[in-house]
């Protein structure tokens, strides 16, 4: 299971925040696909140099949210059914919250919030910028 996920011990966002956001972004850019089996946790801990709790927390939290499906005896798989429906009041606040973290990334970086936008807007339409 050749998962290429990168984890930044200097980075201050805590590690399981990381590789959350790292497996999320995989399933997004379709390196991880629907049905698609994950590395066990040991494995994967093994692979990043990370705690293997760590792993099984991110697991934990993915399987809770729908993301992945974990087969006793067989494994852990990306979600083949899409997740249940956020409600709006909570997709509000998580919406809130993930644009809080980005523009505190992109300050921390050096980023406008016009350097976001523009990059997002080049993403989506499938340019570089």
């Amino acid at each position: 299971m050749g998962l290429a996920l990168a984890i930044d011990p200097g980075d201050p966002t805590p590690i399981y925040a990381q590789l959350e956001r790292a497996i999320r972004a995989a399933i997004a850019t379709s390196k991880l696909r629907p049905g698609d089996q994950l590395p066990t946790v040991r494995e994967l801990a093994v692979q990043l140099r990370i705690n293997a709790n760590t792993v099984a927390r991110v697991y934990t939290a993915l399987e809770r949210d729908g993301v992945f499906e974990t087969r006793r005896g067989v494994g852990t798989f990306v979600s083949t059914t899409p997740p249940k429906p956020i409600p709006q009041r909570e997709r509000e606040r998580l919406l809130r919250a993930f644009a809080t973290r980005v523009l505190a990334d992109a300050e921390s970086q050096g980023f406008s919030l016009e350097d976001v936008l523009g990059a997002l807007s080049a993403r989506r339409t499938g340019g570089t910028k």
